[in-house]
């Protein structure tokens, strides 16, 4: 039982430092175009994030936690290691503001202590193959979505007076609420598919499913992360690649919002701070590809691509440890 409640406390632990990460990814845009204060961004995005993964399902939780790995490969030491890998490296990016993928972050860990505990052969390939592409294909959707959107909605407002730029400020509380809803509904299943997983390992569930009071759990920490903020990150992501004007700003929300929901109805567990990140590029492209600070944006590719194997190898580590203890 002890071994539960610690894998239930990290899972938590995880939710809430997801929230930090990615609150950046919802307020940044609404924030630089000063649609919102910074106050009022963060508590949106906190309370709507937090009915996200009421609304529409647990697609992407079982794919965390009945695709990605054998079932009798997971146990409470390999959940455990796998969380300790994901918030080690979410930590240290907090603090040099980066905006990392927790995502990657997870799927490293998980990789981590299952091929250190039972081998390669307890890794599903079609499983990890489906996670990857979601991962890796999903920043580039998002910047296409970006691209397209923002040449269309210039094309829409073609000889529209200034004053749309009323509109563009004013309708980002709806994009940026629609935003909010999807990340959440993706991002808070990770944490739900980790526990339930541990439910499953410690004989408390006979078979993967997720409770509503994990669901619950996991929604109320990632949003508590959200209402914390991540200033260092919201400023990366809300000024360093250019300049957001309003309808930067709304045209990358309305993008983001179409590629995570879209991902969390198919069960792709998708970064939401890739895709953000990757609108946000695709958007200021659009206008011109000269305005977007592409050496910022390859900094953070960096930090994404060392990910799996960093958190990977943290979790190999942790595993050996936990494995001894439990």
């Amino acid at each position: 039982m002890a071994a539960l409640i610690i894998t239930i406390a990290l899972a938590i632990i995880f939710a809430f430092l997801n929230g930090v990460h990615d609150a950046s990814n919802v307020v940044s845009t609404m924030i630089s175009s000063r649609s919102l204060s910074p106050t009022k961004a963060l508590i949106m995005t906190a309370v709507a994030e937090f009915i996200g993964p009421f609304m529409f399902g647990v697609a992407v939780a079982k794919t965390i936690g009945q695709g990605l790995v054998a079932q009798e490969a997971v146990t409470l030491p390999v959940i455990m290691a796998a969380l300790v890998g994901a918030i080690v490296w979410n930590i240290i990016t907090w603090v040099f503001g980066i905006p990392s993928s927790s995502s990657h972050a997870l799927v490293g860990g998980i990789l981590g202590a299952v091929v250190v505990g039972g081998g390669w052969s307890h890794v599903i390939p079609s499983g990890l193959a489906t996670v990857l592409i979601a991962l890796f294909a999903s920043p580039l959707v998002g910047m296409i979505v970006g691209f397209i959107f923002t040449r269309l909605i210039y094309f829409l407002s073609r000889g529209a007076s200034l004053r749309i730029n009323w509109f563009f400020k004013n309708a980002q509380l709806l994009t940026g609420l629609g935003l909010a809803l999807s990340q959440g509904t993706n991002d808070a299943q990770k944490a739900m598919g980790v526990i339930a997983l541990g439910l499953v390992a410690s004989g408390m569930l006979p078979s993967f499913e997720v409770p509503l009071w994990v669901v619950a759990l996991s929604a109320g920490a990632l949003a508590a992360g959200t209402a914390t903020g991540g200033w260092g990150m919201i400023r990366t992501l809300g000024g360093k690649f250019y300049k957001i004007r309003p309808v930067n700003g709304f045209s990358a929300q309305l993008a983001s919002a179409s590629v995570l929901l879209a991902a969390a109805l198919l069960g792709g567990p998708v970064s939401s701070t890739q895709v953000v990140s990757s609108t946000i590029a695709g958007v200021g492209a659009a206008e011109r590809m000269s305005k977007v600070r592409w050496g910022v944006m390859g900094n953070i590719a960096v930090a994404w691509l060392l990910t799996i194997p960093a958190t990977g190898a943290v979790a190999a580590l942790a595993y050996l440890l936990l494995n001894m203890v439990f």
